[in-house]
């Protein structure tokens, strides 16, 4: 599986959520907050590829929720071999 970030079409905290539950098939109950994700993203069984594109615009438009995230992503990829992070300017 292949999930790709765009920072210029995520604009708020709300949509990258909205947009990782539609692409993953989260369940409905997904939580929609970091833990949440880092919980969902630790417990996939299949190699996923997350691919971070235009950062910069998305530091822009969530500012420090953008580092917490990209944190995140780092933590998950730790604990869970299948994640796989790649980043883009």
């Amino acid at each position: 599986m292949k999930v790709i970030i765009d920072g210029k079409k995520i604009t708020s905290k709300q949509l990258l959520h909205t947009y990782f539950a539609d692409e993953m098939k989260f369940p409905e109950w997904y939580g929609k907050n970091l833990d949440a994700l880092f919980d969902s993203l630790t417990d996939i069984n299949e190699e996923t590829e997350i691919e971070l594109i235009n950062r910069p615009a998305l530091h822009e438009h969530l500012g420090e929720y953008a580092k917490a995230f990209e944190k995140m992503l780092r933590d998950a990829h730790e604990e869970n071999e299948n994640i796989k992070i790649i980043t883009a300017e």
